[in-house]
């Protein structure tokens, strides 16, 4: 099993683009992640998923087909990724199958548009949503086993 989590790092030019940064990445994240990290994964849904997942934490942009024009991304901050999806946590309930694309950064440091589909998202903390969507089309920037 992998144990290495993967986060790319922060802008670190100036103070600014600090402050900056860290009001992407709030600091509860962090908080939450690692909960749920500590959190035991049972064996059944192990034995469900296709793949295995890599943990990577990068903050993603998520826009909904739905969306109207002009309304601002939906923040996700990644939990784990494999070559099919992604888990995330992200501040807003989300609706379930609903289509989009995820904007995010694969770990080559490449940002990527992803089309993909929510399949789940469901409150894990006060105020905090934990989810997973599944890429349209396999990814091999995330593919774990090759």
């Amino acid at each position: 099993m992998l144990t290495d989590t993967i986060k790319l790092p922060r802008p670190a030019a100036d103070a600014d683009a600090c402050a900056a940064a860290d009001e992407l990445w709030p600091p509860e994240v962090d908080l939450i992640l690692s909960a749920m990290e500590a959190g035991a994964v049972d064996e059944a849904t192990l034995s469900r998923r296709y793949a295995r997942r890599m943990p990577y934490r990068v903050r993603a942009a998520l826009r909904l087909f739905s969306d109207a024009p002009h309304t601002p991304p939906w923040a996700l901050y990644t939990r784990d990724v494999d070559r099919r999806g992604m888990g995330f946590i992200s501040p807003h309930r989300l609706p379930l199958g609903y289509g989009g694309t995820v904007e995010l950064y694969v770990p080559s440091g490449r940002k990527m548009k992803v089309p993909c589909t929510l399949f789940r998202c469901r409150q894990t903390v006060q105020g905090w949503y934990e989810g997973a969507l599944y890429f349209n089309r396999e990814q091999s920037g995330f593919d774990v086993e090759g």
